[in-house]
């Protein structure tokens, strides 16, 4: 798509506009931000605009060079790193052997395309070997060549690769523009673009991935399952894989804020799970502020218990046990 039509982002990309325009562009750019938030949308656009074939400086989506980058089959595009989306689990490092790689291709002149381009996602999950070595890049890119790094954690990379970098800074969008864009533009209901809103954090691409899943049915049920109420036939689906485990943590502890709000007297837009507000109000009772400190607590213990070697289906059973007191 164009850059008029992503959403959310648009200072950094009149930013990027204006030094298209002006030929300021800069060898090397980090983008920086939370996931999901279109990082990686606005690298390849910008990569279509660079070598569009009708537009000078936007992507067209209709020229040979756009579908190429659009479908990540052009032969001057290049892609490192796993693109996250809304798998945090990352365990894909970027080895030396992809960076020498990188060396051989920018030094070779563009098969079509005006300028090469060069997107690293994750690159915080660069080996120190494949820093030292990206490094000698950026100290002097060739012509006709662009390097982009994203990543949502800029903090793990070598500060002499940020020095060499022009930073970009991405950001969610509030959330209520996120809910009103996911009702009038994508026509979901209200509660369901209120907690997904809530839960995708205002992150756009996120919550775009997100509205065409099963999430708000699901979350109602992982609510049900680890409520002190539940069937106990639900152990027999917990789930084992860490990724949708993780899912399942972060939907109890917004249940839990939510319950621990409505304890404080509060109401409307700052409830998540709007659909189940008068629940939430009876729930308030039942559960006294230590209950709710007890409950928050054993969900970030199994957080952080989820990122060490431990039976995955023991952590759920205990943390049902401990939610139903």
């Amino acid at each position: 798509m164009p850059f008029n039509s992503i959403r959310g982002q648009d200072k950094a990309i009149a930013l990027l506009q204006d030094s298209i325009r002006n030929n300021r562009l800069a060898s090397s750019y980090l983008f920086t931000g939370p996931e999901g938030v279109g990082k990686n949308l606005v690298a390849l656009t910008l990569a279509k605009a660079l070598n569009c074939e009708k537009s000078s400086f936007d992507a067209c989506d209709e020229c040979v060079s756009c579908q190429k980058i659009d479908k990540l089959n052009h032969p001057d595009l290049h892609l490192l790193g796993a693109v996250s989306g809304d798998n945090e689990d990352e365990s894909e490092v970027i080895k030396i052997e992809a960076i020498r790689q990188l060396q051989r291709e920018i030094n070779l002149r563009p098969y079509e395309a005006k300028t090469k381009v060069f997107i690293i996602n994750n690159a915080h999950q660069l080996t120190a070997e494949a820093s030292n070595a990206l490094l000698k890049i950026l100290e002097e890119p060739p012509a006709h060549s662009l390097i982009i790094l994203i990543t949502a954690k800029p903090s793990l990379l070598f500060r002499t690769i940020i020095s060499r970098c022009r930073i970009l800074k991405f950001a969610s969008l509030p959330r209520l523009e996120l809910k009103e864009i996911l009702k009038k533009e994508h026509h979901l209901p209200e509660d369901e673009a209120h907690f997904l809103a809530s839960f995708c954090e205002g992150r756009i691409g996120f919550g775009l991935k997100m509205k065409d899943s099963a999430i708000f049915r699901e979350k109602n049920t992982i609510i049900d399952g680890f409520s002190r109420y539940a069937d106990s036939n639900y152990e027999t689906s917990l789930p084992q894989d860490r990724a949708t485990i993780r899912k399942h943590l972060n939907i109890l502890s917004i249940w839990l804020r939510d319950i621990y709000l409505a304890k404080a007297g509060v109401q409307g837009e700052e409830i998540i799970n709007f659909d189940r507000r008068y629940e939430l109000s009876k729930l308030a009772k039942d559960y006294s502020f230590s209950d709710l400190d007890i409950a928050f607590k054993a969900v970030s213990d199994s957080l952080l218990y989820l990122e060490q070697n431990i039976n995955t289906r023991l952590l759920l059973s205990n943390l049902r046990l401990a939610l139903k007191g």
